[in-house]
């Protein structure tokens, strides 16, 4: 690992002009109060790791940009926040189209500081309790759906079961790369209409 990867120059170089000064801020600020931060492309967008452990991670898409913290849902600073930002199913921060649309330096120092914490004390990612209505969509999937106008539409109007396949199909995919064929595929086959195990359906 890297504490600046040059694949990190590659994204934010290919991102859209609006997009740059967003990610170079988040990137600074990151390893401003993250020294120890090492850099790294997973599910195709930059994350930041510390001691190993995924910290953070930022993505652009066309019209917009956010942040999230994978151990979002153990932070309190981010619940402050979160009454001020649009909030997304992927990202802690929601959609920003401006460095402004961030949090304060102090805030987002606050929010990297407590991740950090976490990481410490060894607090990881819970696993969601089994839901019998809606499986929650992993942000990396969202966000590959969200770059697919056509997958996104039909996956969102999709009854509950035909999202839970690819969902499980996806996340108990063993190795990164594995996920990210699962991924394509996916998105391939919900453009078409569909579901996961289509070969096999009934004609």
């Amino acid at each position: 690992m890297e504490k600046y990867s040059p694949k990190v120059d590659e994204y934010i170089e290919k991102s859209q002009d609006f997009a740059k000064p967003i990610l170079n801020y988040i990137r600074e600020t990151v390893h401003e109060f993250c020294p120890d931060a090492e850099e790294a492309i997973k599910w195709k967008f930059p994350t930041f790791l510390y001691k190993g452990k995924i910290l953070c991670s930022m993505v652009a898409f066309k019209q917009y940009c956010s942040m999230g913290f994978w151990l979002h849902d153990e932070m309190s600073s981010l619940k402050e926040f979160e009454t001020e930002a649009e909030k997304t199913n992927m990202f802690s921060l929601g959609k920003i189209t401006e460095t402004e649309n961030l949090p304060s330096k102090p805030q987002l120092k606050k929010m990297i500081v407590e991740a950090m914490e976490l990481t410490d004390m060894g607090v990881t990612l819970k696993k969601a309790a089994p839901s019998k209505t809606e499986t929650e969509v992993p942000y990396y999937f969202q966000n590959a759906l969200n770059e697919n106008e056509k997958a996104l539409e039909i996956f969102k109007k999709a009854s509950p079961s035909f999202r839970k396949e690819y969902i499980n199909w996806i996340t108990e995919a063993k190795t990164e790369s594995t996920r990210n064929k699962r991924m394509d595929q996916a998105l391939e086959w919900i453009s078409e209409g569909k579901g996961r195990n289509w070969k096999y359906e009934k004609r």
